[in-house]
Parts: C-alpha cells; structure tokens; sequence
C-alpha cells in the first residue's frame, strides 16, 4: 500500500482490560508456535476477520461499524504449578491502512482471552473485546495489548503520539513473570528491534489472565474505513523469547489505489513540476522587477515630444544601471553620469534631478524640448529628456574633459594656459550670445557659472546645464519668478525683483570671466587680509592699478598682459552693481574680438558690495561664504538653500 502514501502510523498504547468469562475452555496447550503467514493456518476466526490466499490476515475490510477477531486455535497454559503467570514473548507483524490522508480511525489489539467467544463486544468501540456495559468489570480475565491510530483522551490514552507513518511494523510484547515486568516494544519491519521498549512498566497479570487462555487479535472500525492487517505471528510460554519471524516469507499488502507509477515518472515527474514551477517564479519576478526597474511616468501630452523623449530602460543600460564607476560628477541639482547610447555609439551625460511635485513640470518639459533646438558650437547640446516617479533624467551630449572649474580649482588637475582660458571666455561669450539674440527666442541661462561650463576634447568651452534656464519671445518683458543660481554669480537687482533677465547672465558671466582670469571662486576664503568677495578683491587691484596682480598665479606670468588686463576690466563691467552699466553680450563679444575698443572703466571708492548693498536695502546676504545654489521668493537669502524653480527639489 505503499503508492497509497496515507497509511497511518499506529502508537503503542497497552490496556489491561478487566473482562469476565467464568467458563473458560480448558483444553491441551501449545507452548510455543510460527506464523510466517497463514495460509493453511486453522485460526479461530469470526467476524470480518478473514486469511487471503497469499496467507494475509485481515481483521477487518473497510465495512463499518464491524470487528472481527483472530485466535490460535488452541489455548496456551499461562500459569505454573504454583498458579504464578509465566513468562511470554509475542512477536508479530501488522498495518494499518485507512482510505483517508488525515483522518484515521479504532486501532487493533493483541489479546489474551478466557475464550474466543466475544459475542458482547461493541463493534465501534472498546477494540471489538468488550462493550461499554461491560468495560471495567471485574473478573473480565482480558489482557489487551491496543495499536491505535486515533487519540481518545476518553480512554486516558498515554499521548498524542498518533500520525501517519510506514505501512508495516513490528512489535516485541515480553512478560517477564518472575519480575512481573511487561515490556512492549515496536519499530518498522525494516528496522532492528530497538534496545529500548517503548512500554516497561511493571504489570502483575496474577488477577488477570485465567491457567489456559487464547492468544490472537481483535479489530474493529468506526466510520473512517480502515483495514487492519497481521502478516505474521510467533509466540512462546515459558522458553525465552517468541522465535524470530521470517520476513522473506510474510504475505504482501493487497495494492489499494490506481496502479503505482514507473520509478522513473515518480523522480522525473517531481522535478520536472518543481523546475517549471521555478522557472515562472522566476520569469515572474524578472518581469516585475523589469517593471520596476524601468518603471516610467509618461502622460498624454508629451505625445508630441515623442523624438525628445527617452525611455528609462535606454538610459539604464547607456550607463550600465547608473553605476558608481559612471559616475561624472554631483551637483547642487543632481548626479550626472556617462553613458553610450548602443543603437549609435553616442556619446551622452545623463543628469538625475529629484523632483516631488507636479508643479508646472508641463511648461518645464516644453522648455525642455525647446532647448533641445539649440545649435551652437559653444553650448551643450540638450538631447532630451526622461520621466520616472519623483525624478526627472535630463540627457546632453558628453563632454570628455569635464567641467573648467576642476581645472580651475582643484590642484590635481593640469593648469589651463592663458591661450586656453582666454579662449573658453571667447567661446561661453559667444554661446552666451547666441541665447540671448540670435535664437528664435531669448534664452536667459540663470546659473551661469564654471562648473556649468564643460569642455570638449580640443578643451573648448561650451556652456551646459540649461535645467534652470527660462525662455520667452523678442520682444516680451520676462516675468517675475523664483531667485534661482549661485550665490556669488547673483545680480543685486535679481534678487529685489525677482526677475531674471539677460543682463543678470551678464552679471554671472562678469563673476566668471574674474573667476577664470584670477583662478579663485566668487565667494571663499582668501589670505587673512584679503577681501571675502572676488568682486571686492578684483576691484581693489584695480583701484590700485595692479590689476595684472589679481591675475592666476599658477600662470607663473605666462600670459597676454593686454588681454589679461582687457579680461579684468571687462569682468568688472559685466559685473557692476548697476544693470544699465552692463554691456549686452554682442558689445562683450566685439570687445573679446578686438572689433571694438573698450571703454574705460571709472574706478569707484565703495566696493561692489557695498554699491550691492545700496542699491538693495537690506540685501546682506551678497557676501555669505557658501558658493550654493540658492532659491527664494524675490527676498533676500541666506545660508545654503536649495535652488526650486517650478519644480521641488530644482533642476
């Protein structure tokens, strides 16, 4: 029964039953007998018990509510001369089957009765030996060994032991009579007989058994259909242990069931079941991690920016899953990372900007793709974009070499030579230029500053980072809005108004032009006696007409004096406090291209801040020593503030 895979595991539980037959038959005693099978075996059999032709006792058939009972067919002495019951060893073989996986039903027993006459039995209960009538008489003469299968704490079962297990077991019951000792033990019919009884306890059979009494089996079921089953039998009265069974000779179990499947169905069928199982849950989870990862917010009006928009899963791979190792450099807005579209070898930055509003991001994207239309030598060009839930990627050509302010500032890097600086002041002009004149629409930048100026691999300068920028048509007053850059690069009025306008990029394009001649950062700290403020600094050199001082010193005075010096006035100029005293772009050009001679510049006794200061009352933030992207309302700022223009978080 073993293709039924529901056999239930019978738990040794032994009952000394008190039962009554005053008229036990007395009749010659075998003192010892085999069984290894029953075929041809005159058992005493009633009930449903019955012997199968392949020498298989079944005590019972799956009828219900029944029992039968099996007996040797001749009673065993059980007592000595000296009436003291003698020592016995039993030995036998059974199963239990039940039709159900979890459900089981009454055990069997191994009895020894005055008779095998047990007309009064209850055939639900009480094992088919007694009855609840005459349950716990005394003078009953019944000793019962149970095999049970189902918990009846009714009955004051020993544990709850009881569950599915292997279809056959052996079991060893040993009565030592001289100790009045009564071990029972029981393990699988493949195993050894264990060296420890699962029952010893000392039990005096004195008052149970009668001088000659019939050994056999009893079963009975309720509702659940079980079939209880002995293979074989041996017992010995008074000679030691009951003679050892021959397993090679014991009846097979009767096959319940469909007919058992190949060996080679029952391993590859599992496996081939679990690897297909795990094999979906594996193309599922790559699925939903795949829509997860590449996951994108996407709404019907960009429909028609279809060519400026890329997808995520582009992007993800381009910079092989925004790696570390991709990475170019972090900004106040952002990280930006190297990447290579495959579909044609370009190759592109690829800025990830926070974002957690909705706010205007329609009108932004708009500007976006309109950006996308720019086309000068001297800017970065601006491919496109990408949407994800709370970030937006903004995609520009790359530029091999980075951005100036590393050579600039940072120690490591090679030094620019004047010829290279000079010329990445001509080129931002022009590409500065261009935004605010020659377009089809004004560009103002709003962040123009070194670190947004990038360098291609002949060390051009080209203008980038339009995340901030904003346009409006020729001839169109600019309208107020958020106060975005970095502090050092603002114009004073911008931050009064509010109003970003072309010449508050020619205020930041002034500090930058000082920043690249002089080799220092618009806001820091300088020697213990120097001013804070680039601007101041330049100015008082000037003032001094030392202006060649202000120049790099890394430039060890290899430079062009009369450019340098032209590079200085016109950083001034760009930079003053006074938006009509600025130049536009194209006069900056002509000056930069020798087309125009410059004008002279009237030094002043008040500093550039202070000017700052006098023109905005109560705008005293100018001088903070943070060179951070700020944002307000048009009031005055301070400290380290994050840049928020229509979008939280900036661009």
């Amino acid at each position: 029964m073993g293709s039924l895979r529901f056999l239930l595991l019978p738990i040794l539980l032994f009952l000394v039953l008190l039962g009554a037959d005053d008229h036990a038959a007395v009749l010659a005693a075998d003192d010892q007998f085999t069984y290894n099978g029953f075929s041809g075996a005159n058992l005493s059999l009633d009930g449903l018990a019955a012997v199968a032709p392949n020498g298989l006792l079944a005590l019972s058939n799956g009828t219900s509510q029944a029992a039968g009972h099996a007996f040797h067919p001749t009673p065993v002495r059980m007592r000595n001369g000296n009436g003291t019951v003698q020592s016995f060893s039993v030995a036998f073989v059974f199963a239990i089957v039940s039709n159900f996986t979890v459900l089981s039903d009454n055990g069997m027993a191994f009895v020894i009765a005055p008779s095998t006459r047990l007309s009064t039995f209850n055939a639900g209960q009480y094992l088919g030996i007694l009855n609840v009538t005459d349950n716990g008489k005394p003078g009953n003469n019944i000793f019962a060994v149970e095999l049970d299968t189902m918990l009846n704490p009714e009955f004051q079962d020993m544990n709850s032991n009881h569950g599915r297990g292997p279809q056959q077991h052996a079991v060893w019951v040993d009565y030592d009579g001289a100790t009045t000792r009564l071990d029972v033990t029981m393990a699988p019919l493949d195993v050894p007989r264990p060296k420890r009884p699962l029952i010893s306890a000392p039990v005096n059979l004195s008052g149970v058994v009668t001088d000659t009494a019939y050994v056999g089996f009893s079963a009975a079921t309720g509702v659940i259909f079980t079939r209880h089953y002995v293979l074989g039998w041996s017992f010995a009265v008074n000679g030691g242990a009951a003679p050892p069974l021959d397993i090679s000779k014991l009846p097979a179990l009767p096959r319940f069931g469909p007919k058992p499947r190949s060996k080679v169905l029952e391993i590859v069928l599992p496996i081939a079941t679990a690897a297909f199982v795990l094999a979906l849950a594996v193309a599922f989870f790559m699925y939903v991690r795949t829509r997860v990862r590449y996951a994108e917010v996407r709404e019907d009006w960009e429909v028609e920016y279809g060519p400026h928009r890329f997808s995520y899963r582009e992007l993800y791979k381009a910079t092989k899953g925004f790696r570390n190792r991709q990475l170019l450099g972090t900004g106040g807005f952002g990280r930006v990372y190297k990447g290579v579209l495959p579909k044609n070898n370009l190759e592109i930055a690829v800025k990830r900007v926070s974002h957690d509003s909705k706010q205007g991001m329609k009108e932004f994207i708009a500007e976006v793709v309109s950006l996308g239309h720019l086309r000068h030598r001297n800017l970065v060009q601006l491919l496109g974009y990408c949407r994800r839930q709370g970030e937006l990627l903004l995609v520009y050509d790359c530029m091999p070499n980075g951005s100036l302010d590393k050579y600039l500032h940072d120690k490591a890097r090679p030094v620019l030579d004047w010829a290279q600086r000079f010329q990445i002041i001509r080129g931002v002009a022009s590409g500065l230029l261009y935004l605010h004149e020659d377009w089809d629409k004004i560009v103002i930048h709003r962040d123009i500053k070194a670190s947004n100026v990038l360098l291609d691999a002949d060390m051009n300068g080209r203008l980038g980072d339009f995340g901030l920028a904003r346009l409006y048509d020729h001839g169109v007053d600019p309208q107020t809005t958020h106060v975005v850059g970095t502090m050092g690069y603002l114009a004073p009025e911008l931050v009064r108004t509010g109003k970003a306008t072309p010449v508050t990029d020619v205020f930041a394009f002034g500090v930058f032009v000082l920043e690249v001649t002089c080799g220092r950062r618009p806001l820091g700290s300088f020697a213990a006696d120097d001013q804070n403020v680039l601007l101041d600094w330049v100015q008082e050199h000037e003032r001094r007409r030392a202006a060649l001082d202000a120049v790099d010193p890394r430039l060890c005075g290899k430079y062009d004096a009369d450019e340098a010096r032209m590079a200085i006035k016109l950083g001034l100029m760009c930079a003053h406090p006074l938006p009509d005293a600025r130049p536009g772009m194209r006069q900056v050009t002509q000056y930069l291209e020798g087309e125009v001679a410059m004008p002279e510049v009237v030094p002043t006794f008040f500093s550039y801040t202070t000017l700052a200061l006098m023109q905005n009352d109560g705008f005293d933030s100018f001088a903070v020593s943070f060179p951070s992207t700020v944002s307000t309302d048009a009031s005055p700022v301070s400290g380290d503030v994050s840049a928020v223009s229509g979008l939280s978080g900036g661009r």
